[in-house]
């Protein structure tokens, strides 16, 4: 097996192989390599997109399973291959963070060259895949692809507290994916659903940059915490959660079970954002509010699919 180390961090370095690496260790490099947990947040609102066109479409999932997997397929392939991009541009900042020294870029498992023709390969063939679904499909995930790489990891996260906006946007277009795989994205649902991913980023992008405060400090990264400090995130989070609150009766075509449990989701979530401007131990609360953003979209999401199987209607 050819095996790489990367004898410096620069950009499109080809690296050499120093020492033998085991299954176990290169299944770690390639689960940091794709952000394995990114990757499947990303992937699950678009099922979910996916399955809700279908429900208000009165389709069926048997009918349109070959669609549904090209729909998959094709948006995997294209978030994998903007995560590995970012990790490839990232690598000299990623040196300067615990949380991302590990990677392969960084140690040099894997060849900077080798990340970045990865990349632009995945990426090209899931937009092919999307081509295969819909035009709108595809154009909503070059969309996402474009925002992440380009405005985001190339040009905004280094210079502007802004960043986070704009990164938002690339992980708010996936239930567009898969909707407009099935429909027209032109309908109150995925607009909404839209709505909700772009609104829940800034708050868990918020928890994690206090939690790496230093790490995003030593690496010059524009986080809103390391320019303004924790008060004005804490401030911005709490408006952000609250602009959660009318979106899920938005949704009331899910049922009202949704709505009531999707709303005591918020308002618990708003409490803790609340909390914050008491609390003596800043990095816990940022942290606690990190758990609930991850649990929040993830429950929400799961929910909008189990309402609408054919066992709830």
């Amino acid at each position: 097996m050819s095996k790489f180390v990367k004898t410096s961090p620069q950009k499109g370095e080809m690296a050499i192989l120093s020492s033998e690496q085991t299954p176990a260790t290169i299944f770690a490099d390639l689960k940091s390599l794709f952000k394995l947990p990114v990757l499947m947040a990303n992937v699950l609102p678009v099922f979910t997109g996916f399955w809700l066109a279908l429900y208000f479409s009165n389709l069926t999932f048997a009918d349109h399973w070959p669609l549904f997997v090209l729909t998959m397929l094709g948006s995997t392939l294209i978030v994998a291959g903007a995560l590995i991009i970012n990790n490839w541009y990232d690598v000299d900042i990623d040196t300067k963070m615990d949380r991302t020294m590990n990677r392969p870029t960084v140690t040099g498992n894997i060849s900077l060259k080798v990340v970045l023709i990865l990349g632009i390969s995945l990426s090209v063939i899931g937009f092919i895949f999307l081509l295969f679904t819909t035009i709108e499909a595809a154009i909503y995930g070059l969309i996402g692809w474009f925002v992440y790489v380009v405005l985001y990891t190339m040009w905004s996260k280094r210079r502007y507290t802004l960043n986070t906006v704009i990164g938002s946007v690339s992980g708010a277009v996936t239930p567009m994916i898969g909707w407009t795989a099935i429909d027209s994205g032109f309908h109150l649902v995925p607009i909404v659903l839209f709505m909700i991913l772009f609104i829940f980023q800034m708050p868990h992008t918020f928890s994690i940059a206090m939690k790496k405060h230093k790490e995003y400090a030593a690496a010059k990264v524009a986080m809103l915490p390391v320019v303004y400090g924790f008060e004005m995130t804490k401030r911005q989070m709490v408006i952000y959660i609250a602009c959660l609150l009318p979106w899920p009766f938005l949704l009331a075509s899910l049922g009202t079970i949704f709505m009531v449990i999707a709303t005591l989701m918020n308002v618990g979530w708003l409490a803790v954002g609340i909390s914050g401007f008491f609390t003596k131990d800043d990095f816990k609360w940022a942290h606690m509010n990190f758990l609930c953003s991850v649990n929040y979209i993830m429950i929400l999401f799961v929910m909008m699919v189990i309402v609408t199987l054919p066992i709830f209607n």
